[in-house]
């Protein structure tokens, strides 16, 4: 039998997908910005659920470490954009 969990990381993969075609297609840099990011959220939600499916606290830890990765380089990003660096 599936376990709803994985089912959960699936639709999370096929929104990763779709993101990434926004990444690749989007009109301008804060388009591309917003899909990377939105990959990166994506990502921190599918390892979080499969943490919860595996019983393993391993995954939510490096879920932590990702999203503050993650949220360092979309400041950064950011900054680049606005001009400030």
């Amino acid at each position: 039998m599936i376990d709803p969990w994985y089912i959960a990381v699936c639709i999370l993969v096929i929104l990763v997908c779709l993101a990434l075609i926004r990444l690749f297609l989007g009109p301008t840099a804060a388009d591309r910005a917003v899909a990377v990011d939105t990959v990166n959220t994506l990502s921190v939600a599918a390892l979080v659920l499969l943490g919860v499916a595996y019983q393993q606290i391993i995954f939510i830890d490096v879920a932590i470490v990702y999203a503050l990765l993650s949220f360092v380089s979309t400041l950064y990003i950011a900054k680049y954009l606005g001009g400030e660096l």
